[in-house]
């Protein structure tokens, strides 16, 4: 049965990301844990949308709208597809066709959704490799080969019971709705000095790639100053070839591929956690959401080729300087947008969502949603006139983990407590 569940729209406002501010090297701030954070109230903002010029450190990406995009003029709700899940963390679609919806939960199976049902064995049970005691750990991400309907292969990112991070390959069985668990195949491992910062998506770009979003390793501050190190695939943004090598190949037009001291696999550093990220393919934009230490929140947006960016991190904090407290900041990306720890309009962790292609609702087209897990904001953030436009549109009962695409390219929300949604606008 779905259910839909109203939202008052909220005005405009400026947006900046936040991270639960903590000394302690243990410390998890992406994912609070599973007690439910009680909304605030918000006021009605009146400020107009915050318009922020194109940053000049990077060529801006192209847009190319049909016609003006207003979201701040809609009224949002979510559309109830399914629940009883535990603990959601990623949700996306195997572009094959099938129309089904994959759900990650953070103990380690994968379910599949069709038809607005969940069927009743999971599509990949991982539990026994998986370690997800502590909040930011567990099974956190699945990516489809683009050629999985030929191929039958897909790739996970979990942490294992070390409390390191593993990308493994597997394949689907005889059955399309059944993986084969015997097919795994460890791709890469990498050492995660504390439990919290795993970033943890993979996700295939537009140029067929994969890209794998890592933390930094955990701590208050980057300890390690993994962020700023090339020499660590920690605070990273990487991209493989998984049709080429063993267990895989460098692309050829990687960054760092052939510098001295530099991993070659690295494609974009700078980052703290750089939890959800995505790529818009018609505007061939990169949107990553980092999430920030104890004062800002983030969004990041650059063409979706520009190689060996650097994000900023620990130099920075959104678009303060951090460590040290004099910067430079020549060089770096800066965000396109950021929202503040300190107000009931900001909040505490940023999960970076999805731009809007999808078939029922023209009105969002080429719109980035988002929102903050602990205030249950949701943003919109566009470009108009040549300038990034962002505003609060809505409030959201929920603490929100994951965003993702359906094969129309509707977006969906997940919700920490166990269910998916579907985003829905309406005048």
């Amino acid at each position: 049965m779905r259910y839909t569940i109203w939202f008052i729209v909220l005005g405009t406002i400026a947006l900046t990301a936040c991270t639960v501010a903590s000394n302690n090297p243990t410390a998890q701030p992406t994912l609070p844990p599973t007690t439910p954070v009680a909304t605030q109230t918000v006021p009605i903002p009146t400020v107009p949308p915050t318009s922020v010029p194109i940053q000049p450190s990077v060529d801006p990406p192209t847009s190319t709208p049909t016609a003006a995009i207003d979201p701040i003029t809609l009224t949002y709700s979510l559309e109830k597809i399914a629940d009883n899940f535990r603990r959601p963390t990623h949700l996306t679609n195997a572009g094959d066709g099938s129309r089904r919806l994959f759900v990650v939960e953070q103990e380690g199976q994968i379910w599949v959704i069709y038809d607005g049902q969940r069927l009743s064995e999971p599509f990949l049970d991982l539990r026994a490799q998986v370690g997800s005691r502590g909040n930011e750990q567990g099974l956190l991400s699945i990516a489809f080969h683009p050629q999985f309907a030929n191929n039958g292969r897909f790739f996970v990112n979990y942490t294992d019971r070390n409390g390191d991070t593993v990308v493994a390959e597997y394949r689907v069985s005889t059955d399309p709705n059944r993986a084969d668990p015997a097919s795994g195949r460890e791709l890469l491992r990498i050492d995660q000095p504390a439990a919290n910062h795993n970033g943890g998506l993979l996700l295939f770009g537009p140029d067929g790639y994969l890209y794998i979003g890592t933390g930094d390793g955990g701590g208050a501050g980057d300890p390690l100053d993994a962020g700023q190190r090339l020499d660590t695939l920690l605070g990273k943004l990487l991209r493989i070839d998984v049709d080429k090598g063993q267990p895989y190949a460098i692309p050829a037009d990687n960054p760092f591929l052939n510098r001295n001291g530099a991993l070659p696999e690295i494609w974009a550093y700078g980052l703290r956690n750089p939890w959800r990220f995505t790529f818009d393919a018609v505007d061939n934009i990169l949107f990553i959401a980092d999430v920030g230490q104890n004062a800002w929140e983030e969004v990041n947006a650059v063409p979706a080729n520009a190689a060996g960016l650097n994000y900023g991190w620990r130099l920075m904090e959104g678009e303060q300087c951090y460590r040290p407290a004099t910067c430079d900041p020549s060089g770096l990306v800066m965000p396109v947008t950021v929202y503040p720890h300190d107000s009931a309009i900001g909040g505490c962790s940023v999960t970076g969502g999805e731009v809007y292609r999808g078939i029922r609702q023209p009105a969002l087209t080429g719109v980035y949603f988002y929102a903050d897990f602990c205030t249950g904001n949701l943003w919109a953030l566009w470009r108009n006139t040549g300038e990034w436009r962002h505003a609060l549109v809505a409030r959201l009962n929920l603490q929100t983990t994951s965003f993702g695409l359906d094969e129309d390219g509707e977006i969906y929300l997940l919700d920490r407590a166990g269910s998916v949604y579907r985003l829905v606008a309406g005048e």
